[in-house]
C-alpha cells in the first residue's frame, strides 16, 4: 500500500458528538471509510500511540499522517475530495469564523446541558473525566452550577434554534441552500447531542418546526460507507509509511516557528490534557504538523490546527 492508496480511517465511538460531526461530512461527501472504535475514557493506548498523547475524539488516520480535532479533519478531507464540496457558496470564510462558536461556545452550553441535567446519575469516571475537560479545575462546582442554572441554560439554547429556525423559514433545505454544507453539520452535532443525551431534547427541538425538518434531513444523510477495523491493523496501515506533507512553514508566522524545531501543542483550555510533543514539519496560518516516532506505529505526522492550540517552543 502506498500512502496515495491509504484509507481514511477515522478513530471514534459511536456516542461522540463531534465525531457525529464529521461522520456527516464523510455522508455529504458519500466517502468510504474504516472506523476504529475507540474507548470513550481514557487511557487509550491504540490512539495515543497515533498521537504522542492527544485524546480527545475524534482522530483520522491516512497512511502515517494523523489529524487531530475536527477542524483539521474536515479541513483535509475537503482537500483530499473536494467534490462534493462541504463549503458550497462563496461564504466559506464567513462560515469558518462561524464554526469556531458552533464548536466553541455553543458545543460547551450543550454540554453544560446534558452534563447539568444528569448530574445525579452520571458515573462517577466519566463525570471525573468530562468535568475536567469542559469545566475545568473545579469541574465538580461546575456540574453543581450547571443543573442549578438548567432553566437559564436552556433558555440560551432556545435562541439558537429560533436563529437556525428563522434562518430555515423560506423554504431552504439546508442552512446555505439548496446544497449540506459543513455549517450544517457543524449545527447539527450540537442538537444531534442535546436531542438524543437529554430527556428534554426532542421536545424542545419540536417547537422549532423548520429546524426539525432541517435535523430530519440531515439525520438522512448518513456517514458514506464504514467497514470496521481493528486498532491493531489501523497501526499496522501507519507503521510501513512516510508522511506525503511537504515541509515548510510559510512567511509571517508569529512565532517564527523553522522546520527541525521541537514543540509541543496541546489545546488552548485548562483541561488537564497531555501536550504532544514533536518536530516540526510545517506551520501556516491554519494548520501545525509534528514528527514524532511511535514505538508501535513508527514515523508518523501528527496535524492539529492553530486556531484553539497553543504551539510552545523548546
Amino acid at each position: 500500500m502506498t500512502p496515495t492508496e491509504s484509507p481514511v480511517i477515522f478513530h471514534n465511538y459511536p456516542q461522540s458528538p463531534v465525531a457525529e460531526k464529521v461522520r456527516v461530512v464523510m455522508g455529504i461527501k458519500g466517502l468510504s471509510w474504516r472506523n476504529v472504535e475507540i474507548p470513550r475514557l481514557p487511557p487509550k493506548p491504540n490512539l495515543t500511540t497515533l498521537t504522542g498523547g492527544y485524546r480527545r475524539t475524534p482522530v483520522m488516520q491516512i497512511g502515517a499522517d494523523i489529524y487531530c480535532d475536527s477542524h483539521c479533519i474536515i479541513r483535509e478531507l475537503e482537500q483530499r475530495y473536494p467534490a462534493p464540496s462541504v463549503m458550497p457558496t462563496s461564504d466559506a470564510g464567513l462560515l469558518s469564523c462561524l464554526s469556531r462558536w458552533t464548536d466553541g461556545a455553543l458545543f460547551e452550553l450543550s454540554v453544560k446541558i446534558v452534563l447539568g441535567a444528569s448530574v445525579d446519575t452520571l458515573p462517577a469516571e466519566f463525570a471525573q473525566d468530562r468535568g475536567r475537560l469542559y469545566l475545568g479545575e473545579n469541574w465538580a462546582e461546575g456540574l453543581k452550577r450547571a443543573n442549578a442554572e438548567l432553566p437559564h441554560l436552556i433558555a440560551q439554547l432556545r435562541v439558537t434554534l429560533l436563529w437556525l429556525d428563522n434562518q430555515l423559514s423560506d423554504g431552504r433545505p439546508f442552512l446555505t441552500g439548496t446544497d449540506a454544507a459543513a455549517i450544517d453539520a457543524q449545527m447539527y452535532h450540537v442538537v444531534w447531542f442535546v436531542h438524543g443525551r437529554w430527556e428534554g431534547g426532542a421536545l424542545l427541538l419540536r417547537e422549532f418546526e423548520h429546524a426539525q425538518h432541517w435535523f430530519d434531513r440531515v439525520s438522512a444523510i448518513g456517514h458514506g460507507t464504514q467497514s470496521d477495523m481493528t486498532p491493531e491493523a489501523a497501526l499496522a496501515v501507519a507503521t510501513p509509511l512516510d508522511s506525503v506533507t511537504e515541509p515548510g512553514v510559510a512567511d509571517h508566522d508569529p512565532q517564527g516557528l523553522k522546520v527541525g524545531q521541537q514543540v509541543s501543542i496541546a489545546p488552548d483550555v485548562n483541561g488537564g490534557e497531555q501536550s504532544v510533543q514533536g518536530v516540526l514539519r510545517m506551520a501556516n496560518t491554519e494548520s501545525i504538523a509534528v514528527d514524532r516516532v511511535s514505538d508501535i506505529a513508527g514515523s508518523v505526522c501528527v496535524h492539529f490546527p492553530r486556531a484553539g492550540y497553543r504551539v510552545e517552543t523548546q
